[in-house]
């Protein structure tokens, strides 16, 4: 609740807090435009490979040039400027940098740049969840040894649905389910750059008009963003996957607290309990959901009393028509805008605003189509696989790629359509930075599952 004073207590006494920013994208920009008019946050440098557009990112979103014409980073911690440049790593090493934002969205450079940066002693905002979803319970071990922060992303969905369910135990309440709105049918899975725009509806005029990149937005709609996005939900909550991965039913704001509860409920559509899931805004007839929840997160909880019942009905709780079930949902979500959150409860209060506690759901990568010996694998959003979420158990027992690895691969054999890719299915180099760390992932915490299953058969 005093965030916002404990930025200004640190500002009057040390400064403004020193921020790097790795990747000028549009979630990039939407932070920058509110570190401009900030005094409480010192954007040193921006780090991209295009230093042109890193340039163009601040000018739109309403920087001075005189601003960012630092010629070096030690420039601008001098004089209060911002560095524009093309080397990550001078970002990730400069002793004057306290936090950095790796917002390049690809998980093999993400994951070096983590790595970088925990070892240098640096907080580090995740707002890539691709390389979170992949290795994040790794670096979040390595960032603990380390004595610093390593954290999602305020403002991007995975934050926010843990900070629901963090609410929800804090209060008392049984966790049911937890997730997002999107938009969602069936045939989407197997969606590629070609088909994307048809099934948003872009016309040809909207798309020369703005940077739309058709794979980021495919992403979306065949099902991996969202798969991502709940693996890393799963590894922050202990909320475990259900054994299926996600089933996307259709829900109004309205339906929540009936929609998302165990099957076994007349309404209900959960295979398990205390699990993650995606509240579709289209019917299975490809019509819409009035008043869905395509931009927003939500969590449904249970009453554990009956007086908790009573006061559900006294204060007008939506329930379902039982009266224990409820929900709690935000509507929408303002991406980097809202990032100077994870920035300072990791500075003032050493506080990650959710971080992966264990490895319980994982994204596996599954072919779109059938898949032959020879073909190469082009990843997320692309044409030849999607992601679908797994719990880890199930994910590491088939020796499944993550589909972080996927982008590059090369098949060694064939993969008929809808089967997991595993890793004996391609060819990986195994030197790659980011294949290694994924592989002591999946070597400890296979150690940790093969303990944990011989204590429970004791």
């Amino acid at each position: 609740m005093n965030l916002f004073s404990l930025m200004q207590k640190r500002t009057a006494e040390a400064g403004p807090i020193r921020v790097g920013v790795i990747g000028a994208g549009k979630f990039s920009s939407m932070f920058l435009t509110q570190a401009v008019g900030s005094s409480n946050i010192h954007v040193v440098g921006v780090a991209d490979i295009d230093v042109t557009k890193a340039r163009a990112a601040l000018a739109r979103t309403g920087w001075p040039e005189e601003r960012y014409s630092s010629a070096s980073l030690d420039e601008a911690v001098r004089s209060g400027g911002t560095a524009v440049i093309d080397s990550s790593d001078a970002l990730l090493t400069h002793p004057s940098v306290e936090v950095i934002l790796e917002i390049t969205g690809n998980p093999l450079v993400g994951t070096y740049h983590a790595v970088t940066a925990i070892d240098n002693g640096k907080h580090v905002i995740m707002v890539n969840v691709e390389a979170d979803c992949m290795v994040g319970p790794i670096l979040q071990r390595r960032a603990q040894a380390a004595g610093v922060i390593y954290s999602m992303a305020y403002g991007d969905q995975p934050a926010l649905i843990c900070e629901l369910v963090d609410w929800c135990r804090t209060v008392g309440f049984d966790v049911v389910a937890a997730g997002k709105g999107t938009k969602y049918l069936p045939e989407y899975n197997y969606s590629t750059p070609d088909t994307v725009w048809n099934y948003y509806g872009f016309t040809d005029e909207q798309l020369a008009s703005g940077d739309y990149n058709p794979k980021m937005f495919n992403s979306f709609l065949d099902g991996t963003k969202s798969a991502i996005e709940m693996a890393a939900v799963a590894n922050g909550t202990g909320l475990q996957p259900q054994e299926e991965g996600l089933l996307f039913p259709a829900a109004s704001k309205d339906d929540l607290p009936t929609v998302f509860r165990e099957n076994r409920f007349d309404g209900g559509s959960l295979t398990r309990r205390g699990t993650v899931e995606i509240a579709s805004s289209m019917y299975r007839d490809g019509t819409e959901v009035p008043d869905n929840l395509r931009w927003g997160v939500y969590v449904t909880f249970e009453a554990t009393t009956d007086y908790a019942v009573q006061c559900f009905a006294e204060y007008g709780v939506h329930t379902d028509a039982t009266g224990r079930y409820g929900s709690l949902y935000r509507p929408y979500h303002m991406i980097g805008l809202e990032l100077g959150v994870s920035i300072a409860a990791a500075v003032l209060r050493s506080e990650a605003t959710g971080s992966p506690t264990g490895f319980r759901g994982d994204v596996v990568t599954t072919a779109k189509r059938d898949l032959r010996a020879g073909d190469t694998l082009d990843g997320e959003g692309g044409y030849t696989v999607f992601g679908k979420l797994a719990p880890a158990h199930l994910s590491l027992s088939r020796n499944a790629l993550p589909l972080g690895l996927a982008h590059g691969a090369k098949l060694i054999r064939d993969v008929p359509k809808d089967r997991t890719v595993s890793w004996d299915d391609v060819q990986l180099d195994e030197s790659q930075f980011a294949v290694q760390i994924r592989r002591q992932l999946e070597a400890e915490f296979r150690a940790e599952h093969a303990v944990a299953g011989s204590l429970a058969s004791v």
